[in-house]
């Protein structure tokens, strides 16, 4: 019994995860006419982050984002929020998005010119974007902003953007309280079959 209960809240966390993800791929999917076709280049400029090492770094509470994340803190910022960053090397197409001032790594990329449009709708089209195929690297994985740019997207008009963007957090913060939920009926499913046992084998069953 707790084998199947475990099996089901397996597959609905994956649901769960895969739920977001379906939806944010049906959005950008739609052939919309006010969509206008055109490419990455022309909506958005993407920029090579700023080399810094740790050593380099002062106390302080700017984030320095790498492309595996937010790895340390700095005192000086390079770019002011909100801001999105992609990760060019080693985490390949990672992508964060920064409310406040921050200091992208010389691992990423990051939107240098939004043009008109909403941050938060540009973080969730690079969400789905999958530029893992853009690999310029060799040994190393690597993303130049010259392969993305050319990219040919159907974009929406400004004035729609921010009700997409919207859609979207509140679809993810379900997303997450759904895995939430499930995570925690596998651990209290691990922690009731550990008990079981113990009973059993201390002879209390």
């Amino acid at each position: 019994g707790i084998a199947t209960a475990k099996a089901n809240a397996e597959k609905n966390l994956q649901n769960a995860r895969a739920l977001f993800e379906s939806h944010l791929q049906s959005v950008f999917a739609q052939r919309d006419p006010e969509w206008l076709r055109t490419t990455v280049g022309d909506q958005l400029t993407l920029q090579r982050g700023f080399d810094i090492t740790r050593n380099q770094q002062s106390t302080g509470h700017v984030p320095v984002v790498s492309s595996g994340g937010i790895k340390s803190f700095h005192d000086k910022s390079m770019v002011a929020g909100p801001g999105v960053v992609i990760g060019r090397k080693g985490t390949l197409g990672k992508v964060f998005y920064l409310e406040s001032d921050f200091w992208p790594h010389d691992t990423t990329l990051w939107v240098k010119d939004f043009k008109t449009n909403n941050p938060r709708f540009v973080y969730y089209f690079f969400v789905g974007l999958d530029v893992k195929k853009l690999d310029s690297g060799t040994a190393n994985p690597a993303l130049n902003r010259n392969q993305v740019h050319p990219i040919k997207v159907d974009w929406p008009p400004v004035s729609q953007q921010r009700a997409i963007a919207t859609k979207l957090d509140d679809l993810r913060e379900e997303t997450h309280r759904l895995k939430s939920i499930y995570q925690q009926k596998l651990v209290a499913l691990d922690a009731l079959k550990k008990s079981l046992l113990h009973q059993a084998f201390t002879g209390k069953l």
